[in-house]
Formats: C-alpha cells, structure tokens, sequence
C-alpha cells in the first residue's frame, strides 16, 4: 500500500465519478461495496462484521437529491463531464472557481460539517487500541498491534446536521438537471 494519498480534489473527482458510474453500474457497485466490507489488511484497523449482519440497501433519493443541488448551484455534473484537454489552466480555473463557489454554497445550505480530528494537519498522533476504524484510516506500512504512532494527513469531514429539502410527490430524483430547451 502506497503511503501517499490522493490529493482532495483527486478524491472528489474519484468520489463523483464512482457515485455516477455506482448509480448507472449495479456490477459496478457491487464491486465497490464489497470493497468497502473486505478484511482490511491488519484485523486490529477494522475488525470484520460478523457474518449474520445482513448488509442494507442505501436510498438512492438524498444522494441524487444532493447530487441535483451541486448541479443546480455548482454546475458539478457539467464540469466534471466536460472534456478539460482542450482548455488552458487558466481556463480550466476560471471554471473550477465557479463550481467551487457553488458547491461550497450547497454544503453551507445543507449540510453542517465538523472535521473527525481537531488537531491541524502534519500534527503527531496515536491511535489507541480500539479507534474509530469508520472514522479514522491508517495509511502506510501497519506493523503491529495499536498504539499506532503518526502523522495526520487529513482531519476528515462528518456531517453532524442535514438540512435537505423535502421531496414532493410526483418529483423525479434522478432527473438532476432538466434539459433546457430555447424557444
């Protein structure tokens, strides 16, 4: 296991491109969830779950609904199918700074946010025996039992509130953005 992770934009970009492949794909997410339950490579990260634990389905309904507001707001889904080799950085910026705004504004409208760890990024820490393996994933060369000694990379994000709108009957979510047509 490579000890450098993906930078956060390249996660962003992995995160929407397996969301909408995840969506269209059933194969697909069937790979990516037995990925997400597989033994992990030291049993004391993430202990297994026992196997009566029957595995639940996810309503697809808030994702695409949160899917639509970073489109409507954002233009996310636009920017990430776009064909980005032709443009200039420059151009490719300018972009990106739109989409940012808008996005950021979605996340602030509908949703709060708390980093999983408070110390800044490069700070030392350890895990104790018994972390928060959902919460906290160690990267790197894992030798040993925790305590497990090393350096933050990333605080995390959790979602501690949701303030989504209501869907109305009749609403079809997976439409996240309507064609327009000009008359």
């Amino acid at each position: 296991m490579s000890s450098s992770a993906p930078s956060f934009f390249r996660r962003v970009s992995i995160a929407f491109g397996s969301l909408r492949r995840a969506l269209k794909d059933p194969e697909f997410a069937r790979a990516v969830s037995a990925l997400a339950t597989a033994t992990p490579v030291h049993p004391a990260v993430r202990p297994a779950a026992p196997a009566t634990v029957p595995l639940g389905e996810a309503a697809p309904d808030s994702a695409l609904l949160l899917l639509g507001l970073l489109q409507k707001e954002g233009r996310l889904v636009d920017f990430l199918q776009e064909e980005i080799q032709g443009y200039s950085d420059e151009e490719i910026g300018r972009g990106a700074r739109v989409v940012h705004q808008g996005c950021r504004k979605v996340l602030r409208d509908y949703l709060s946010l708390a980093p999983v760890r408070d110390e800044p990024e490069g700070s030392r820490v350890t895990l104790a025996p018994g972390f928060d393996a959902a919460a906290i994933r160690p990267t790197g060369n894992l030798v040993g039992d925790p305590p497990f000694s090393g350096t933050l990379a990333h605080r995390g994000w959790r979602v501690t509130e949701t303030r989504l709108p209501k869907l109305t009957s009749g609403h079809d979510p997976r439409i996240i953005a309507a064609a327009e047509v000009e008359l």
